[in-house]
């Protein structure tokens, strides 16, 4: 059926350029990329992608959002479940974290959405993008982050939300590496061959990392020694030891990720 008033023609051309383009992208990154490649590998002319995109930002802003727009959808998905369930409790940074990790790990078992392709693909857009790519990643998915963000801060009261920023910052870098690089990937595959499909699994390895550095005490930043500023922050954990933060075991991250699963 023709979308957005265009022809059936007109339509198999744009998925052969979203196909062709996610393809080059992943490749070489959005810099490197040359349009004269996207439009040789869709077997299309150069005026394809002005009439369908407007040019090679909007081209690579369509192809992602046809594979970004399901998976934030996804994650809400789980999240509105979850609350539910919770009933007006905050959740455990567990639940959020499967929420957020689970979609994910689906999407890169996927070839025919792109897979982990896509996903390396996107690592790249967060990390090197113009500054409007950027602009338009914060902008469309704002709604999504902001419910995450806001569920994080529910499940660490103790967090400043200057902080919180600062550590789910940190906690998406993490993310990024281990579901976008291809060499994180080769790393799971030669660590557990049998294991490397197996997503609640890796959310087993991950998720305790992840969750001790959001759930961390509050760093010493009067200190302009990060040594003495990290040393003054053991000390206050130890004299106040009913204050640590709860460490997630494997059970409870083992039944979060097989809930979302």
């Amino acid at each position: 059926m023709p979308l957005n008033g265009k022809s059936g023609h007109d339509t198999a051309t744009a998925q052969r350029l979203l196909d062709s383009a996610a393809h080059e992208f992943a490749r070489h990154g959005y810099a490197a990329t040359r349009v004269r490649d996207i439009v040789d590998a869709a077997g299309v002319n150069l005026a394809a992608v002005n009439y369908h995109f407007g040019g090679k930002e909007g081209l690579f802003q369509a192809m992602l959002a046809r594979r970004l727009d399901d998976l934030h959808a996804e994650r809400l998905a789980l999240l509105d479940a979850d609350e539910r369930v919770a009933a007006g409790r905050a959740l455990t940074c567990e639940r959020i974290l499967a929420a957020l990790f689970v979609p994910a790990l689906r999407l890169a078992r996927e070839p025919r959405r792109g897979g982990k392709d896509f996903l390396r693909l996107l690592g790249r857009a967060y990390v090197d993008p113009s500054p409007r790519l950027r602009e338009f990643l914060s902008e469309r998915y704002a709604p999504s982050i902001a419910r995450f963000k806001e569920a994080f801060a529910r499940a660490l009261p103790r967090i400043t939300p200057r902080e919180l920023t600062w550590r789910l910052h940190f906690m998406m870098g993490a993310l990024a590496y281990t579901l976008a690089g291809a060499d994180a990937w080769k790393l799971i595959a030669a660590l557990t061959p049998a294991d490397a499909a197996n997503d609640p699994l890796l959310l087993r390895r991950l998720a305790p990392f992840l969750i001790a550095g959001l759930q961390a005490p509050l760093p010493d930043l009067t200190s302009a020694d990060p040594i003495v500023s990290l040393e003054t922050t053991r000390q206050a954990r130890r004299r106040n030891p009913t204050n640590k933060s709860r460490v997630p075991t494997v059970s409870s991250t083992t039944k979060a990720a097989r809930r979302a699963a």
